[in-house]
């Protein structure tokens, strides 16, 4: 089997012509059935591999799309990558994966790397703000679409969550199971969809004179800065806890459950109650069944390859904005209500 064939050798070898082979290869319905399987069989007995990388030079993109998110190690992420996987997939393309770590610099750089590698669009969950880089990219014919983030219609397109109702909803429902003294656990205030939750938050205590909210910093949005903030109130003692706490994602919540069961000095939710947000899978096998603001996550990756199809190759193509509803789901981490 000879693996270095050229299109010229899968030509003569099915007895067509050079432009029938590149047909079948990229426009199968120009060519008849008859003919394709003949060319198909030729491809498989001569072991024939396309360049691909010749044929991006010449088409000016590829088959690829590059996604950026903030923390490939958060589940959340995960689930939205594998969903736009499996959109790409059904059309024909591949998902080229960055992950930036919440980190400019690095985010800079894959966004640079994709623009090499010819990407027909670009999906990203911004570390901040990366309009003058993006804008530059749809000068050169590489459309973005935001993730988990939601844009300005008039600029890009973008996909997302309405966090501030998230945010609304997990402090709304610790305050109507009684608790009054919230805390909220967040990560750097720099983080849009960390500060949106925040807001919505705010927002539900204010509408209860006799409610609190303490906002409380952590480093990161992972479970061991979860378990650092968790163990500072194991240190407070009883007398200062908080009624109700509410993590800006389950990772976080997950680490401060990990903190206060291990010192078996906190009952959860007898001392105090406990909401994150997601809803990752680990969150409904946790210890204590974590409740959690739901976000679509199938939905979000499925949805920001249909906004990017839309606009590739496309020079008119009006913008969209698509933001979808968070859903409380009420386990046993907030199921006591207090009198």
């Amino acid at each position: 089997m000879n693996r270095t064939a050229s299109v010229k050798d899968v030509a003569t070898h099915a007895s067509v012509a050079v432009g029938t082979v590149s047909n079948v290869l990229n426009y199968p319905d120009r060519v008849s059935e008859r003919t394709r399987e003949r060319v198909l069989r030729a491809i498989d007995e001569l072991g024939f591999v396309r360049n691909d990388a010749a044929r991006q030079l010449r088409a000016g993109h590829s088959r690829t799309i590059g996604l950026i998110v903030l923390d490939v190690g958060n589940p959340f992420f995960t689930s939205v990558v594998r969903a736009a996987e499996d959109a790409a997939a059904l059309q024909g393309s591949a998902v080229l994966l960055g992950d930036s770590g919440h980190n400019a610099s690095r985010e800079a750089k894959y966004i640079d790397l994709f623009q090499e590698q010819r990407v027909q669009g670009l999906l990203i969950s911004p570390v901040g703000d990366v309009t003058e880089r993006l804008d530059l990219l749809l000068e050169r014919g590489v459309p973005t679409v935001l993730v988990d983030r939601l844009a300005d219609a008039s600029t890009f397109s973008s996909v997302a969550v309405d966090d501030d109702a998230g945010g609304y909803l997990a402090a709304r429902h610790l305050l109507d199971t009684g608790r009054r003294r919230l805390a909220f656990v967040g990560g750097s205030a720099s983080i849009r969809q960390v500060a949106d939750r925040l807001q919505g938050a705010l927002r539900a205590v204010a509408e209860e004179a006799d409610a609190t909210l303490e906002v409380l910093d952590a480093e990161g949005q992972t479970v061991l800065a979860g378990r650092s903030v968790g163990d500072m109130l194991v240190e407070r003692g009883r007398k200062e806890l908080p009624e109700g706490i509410f993590c800006a994602n389950d990772l976080l919540a997950l680490g401060v459950m990990q903190s206060m069961t291990m010192t078996h000095t906190f009952r959860i939710p007898e001392d105090v109650a406990l909401i994150g947000y997601d809803d990752i899978d680990f969150a409904v096998s946790a210890v204590v069944p974590l409740s959690s603001i739901r976000q679509p996550t199938e939905a979000l990756g499925r949805t920001a390859i249909e906004l990017l199809t839309e606009e590739v190759g496309s020079q008119n193509s009006k913008h969209r904005s698509v933001v979808f509803t968070p859903e409380l789901v009420v386990r046993q981490s907030t199921g006591l209500r207090r009198k």
